[in-house]
């Protein structure tokens, strides 16, 4: 049996740990790189004023100078007037219709051709009458017409003089009445003033909608040409058969009276006026209201295009008012979120963020579409997901300051409404623990877009119209930002190495293939991370730990036992240990590369980095004593290499694995007691952390001894609950150092 460490591998994954709990150290140059290109970016998506200096006027406010047009600009019709306007243009275009003379001729035909039919139908041997049997071919016929006729209706039409009195009729009709034109009623419209434009032989002419024949009125001349002969009978035959083989011969040509319309609409002016150069734009005094921003935001757009030339003093402050606020963000990440500056793709995923926003933002205003959606809402739900709420919150402010401080947006209500949903966004996103969750806070998004748009149409009187679709386009930036974050989430966290609460729990599931396998082939292992679990869960929520990773972490601390479950003593059948046969160091490199085959594990089942740690930290650098004592009274006196005896470690990095660690000797410590009564189990946590400490296992890991002994009163408060009606075996007649080395992970 070939066994031994895999000390490149094994290296390697420490590296990768290290990456993940440190971040990959970014230097100085690169942090400056991406400040100023941010400044640049996102003064290239707003571009700074150009000369003359524009006003920096918001609605409310009194101008206290004059302001005068430096260059002529028009002031555009606002979009929902020009619309009206348009629409009201198009209406005014009479329809126009085509005189289809052809459609009699064709109607003519269809009447030969059903006489004809009958005709066959009704035929009879030479000197014989008809009968019921050509009265039934004669209905057949009438029925492939759809023509629904009585007995003596048919008994008419098995005349051949009725029938050429019939035929002879119709053609007169269709040929003198339908040929002249007539309109279905429906397409014709109800009358009224004006008329429409009837084309004949390349012709138009405009003729009123009342003097057009419809449908109903052909019926009614053509019943008058009907057989005098028959009676009433006749007439409804004839009528029957008019009705049925006509068409309208006046039709509504749909696609010459839309293009008819659209040059109506096009031929309407969108400019509501024309401000010429030297002229007063708003007056020293004047109250800035609806219309005076119309004209002074037509004026910064005309003068934005390129009229008047590049003032390189208003675009040197532009780039310094993108720096400040980008150096500001970066500074508080260095003083106060030191593992976020120091992580290259942190850093970069927060400039992508905040290009996207701003990027959109600019979009946004270049456009013309609704300000509420501006997606400072969604990096806000990606930060505070990621890293934490504050993050998040200094965040909007920055981001808002970038956008809403730009003239396009400069304006309160932008400067509200984003700041306000980013702020829900930022509040909410690190609490949603589950992907289901995120419609919740969706609508905690959307609801305080709908506040804010409340609150902006009552301040300002802007009205009810306003209000809704404000609070509509708010919502559906809640949503789309929600959505866009919950799919772009997976990417980031894998981007960034940082592993979510979201991700957490799904690890958590207990159903999961790999700790099924664990439940299976080790289910003594299995029984014991569970109890590690509570302990270390219970601790770390005790001193404002991740508790969750902790729980986590434990599940998976352990996984490299299934590949050889026997070893190892919770999974050994009564009587029956294989360390027996072996010399102890080849026992103690089977316990030590536990942790080598569970991070190849854990690597195959693409665990995340801050999972894996737990696998090398939980056992630190101990010494597995068991073995250790057992080849020193196999061979006294030989010269043994303490590191077969060693685990490769590293310490525990962090207050999570350190929790661990105390936790995985103390349960294993515990299920050994006979009696563990409250001062047993307080005895033993004690013994076993007082050994840890001394050995400095707890030394890289960031623990106060205020959260040590809170960590201790926790596991005791566990355990006493746990293992309370445990039947102790007799004290071992051991030192205080034999306890622990019982206790210690992977002794047999």
């Amino acid at each position: 049996m070939k066994v031994g460490r895999r000390p490149g591998r094994l290296a390697h994954y420490r590296h990768v740990l290290r990456r993940a709990t440190g971040g990959e150290r970014i230097g100085q140059t690169y942090r400056l790189v991406l400040l100023i290109s941010a400044a640049l970016a996102v003064d290239f998506a707003f571009p700074g004023r150009t000369a003359p200096r524009l006003p920096v006027l918001a609605e409310g406010s009194i101008a206290e100078e004059d302001i005068v047009a430096s260059v002529d600009f028009p002031v555009l019709k606002p979009e929902a007037d020009l619309s009206r306007q348009r629409e009201e243009a198009a209406s005014a275009v009479s329809p126009i219709f085509d005189l289809l003379p052809e459609v009699a001729d064709s109607a003519i035909g269809d009447a030969a051709a059903f006489f004809e039919a009958v005709e066959r139908a009704a035929s009879a041997e030479p000197g014989a009458a008809a009968g019921p049997v050509h009265a039934a071919r004669v209905r057949q016929v009438l029925e492939r017409y759809r023509i629904a006729v009585s007995d003596s209706q048919v008994a008419l039409l098995l005349s051949t003089d009725s029938r050429r009195r019939l035929v002879a009729s119709i053609a007169w009709s269709f040929r003198n009445l339908l040929r002249r034109g007539a309109a279905a009623s429906i397409e014709l419209g109800p009358s009224a003033a004006g008329g429409i434009v009837l084309r004949a032989d390349d012709t138009e002419t405009l003729v009123a909608r009342d003097s057009v024949p419809t449908m109903g009125e052909f019926y009614e001349r053509a019943a008058a040409r009907a057989p005098p002969e028959g009676g009433v009978v006749a007439l409804r035959v004839y009528q029957n058969l008019i009705i049925r083989l006509s068409q309208p011969t006046i039709r509504l040509n749909r696609l010459a009276t839309e293009g008819s319309r659209a040059q109506a609409r096009q031929a309407v002016d969108p400019v509501k006026a024309h401000w010429p150069r030297g002229e007063i734009i708003i007056p020293a005094g004047t109250l800035v209201g609806p219309d005076e921003m119309e004209r002074l935001r037509a004026y910064e757009t005309a003068v934005a295009q390129g009229n008047g030339g590049v003032a390189w003093d208003t675009r040197l402050g532009s780039m310094g008012f993108n720096l400040l606020l980008a150096l500001v963000f970066g500074l508080v990440l260095k003083y106060f979120r030191p593992g976020v500056y120091a992580s290259n793709r942190s850093v970069t995923l927060l400039w992508a963020l905040m290009l996207i926003v701003v990027g959109l933002a600019a979009v946004i205003a270049k456009t013309g579409a609704p300000t509420e959606l501006i997606p400072v809402a969604f990096a806000a739900l990606l930060i505070a997901t990621l890293y934490d709420g504050v993050l998040a919150i200094l965040a909007v402010f920055v981001l808002v300051a970038l956008v809403a401080g730009r003239p396009p947006l400069l304006a309160m209500p932008v400067l509200f409404y984003t700041t306000l949903g980013g702020a829900a966004a930022a509040l909410s996103g690190r609490v949603v623990r589950r992907r289901v969750h995120s419609w919740a806070f969706a609508a905690v998004i959307a609801g305080a877009y709908v506040l804010a748009a409340f609150t902006i149409a009552l301040m300002q009187r802007l009205g009810a119209g306003w209000f809704a679709w404000s609070a509509l386009w708010g919502t559906v930036n809640g949503v789309g930002s929600t959505m866009l974050a919950t799919g772009v989430l997976p990417i980031a966290e894998s981007f960034t190495r940082i592993t979510t609460d979201q991700s957490l729990l799904e690890l958590a599931d207990l159903n999961r293939p790999l700790l099924r396998r664990v439940s299976l082939e080790a289910p003594g292992t299995y029984a014991h991370s569970l109890n590690v679990a509570n302990l270390a869960e219970a601790a770390a929520r005790e001193i404002g730990a991740n508790s969750l990773l902790a729980r986590v972490g434990v599940y998976y601390h352990d996984i490299g036992k299934v590949k050889k479950p026997e070893y190892f003593v919770e999974n050994q059948r009564a009587g029956r240990n294989p360390h027996d046969k072996l010399k102890p160091a080849t026992s103690a490199s089977i316990v030590r590369e536990h942790v080598e085959e569970g991070l190849e594990m854990a690597e195959e089942a693409r665990l995340p980095d801050v999972v894996k740690a737990f696998i090398t930290e939980h056992h630190g650098t101990q010494r597995i004593g068991f073995f250790w004592e057992k080849a020193q009274e196999l061979e006294p006196g030989a010269d043994l290499d303490i590191k077969q005896f060693t685990y490769a470690g590293p310490k525990p990095q962090s207050k999570e694995t350190a929790i661990v660690l105390l936790a995985d000797s103390v349960e294993s410590a515990a299920r050994a007691m006979q009696d563990p009564t409250p001062d047993s189990i307080r005895e033993l946590v004690d013994r076993i952390v007082g050994f840890k400490l001394s050995e400095g296992q707890l030394a890289r890991a960031p623990l106060t001894m205020l959260e040590i002994s809170l960590i201790m009163e926790q596991f005791v408060k566990v355990l006493s609950g746990m293992y309370h009606h445990r039947i102790d075996y007799p004290a071992p007649d051991t030192q205080a150092a034999r306890a622990e080395r019982a206790a210690a992970p992977g002794s047999p």
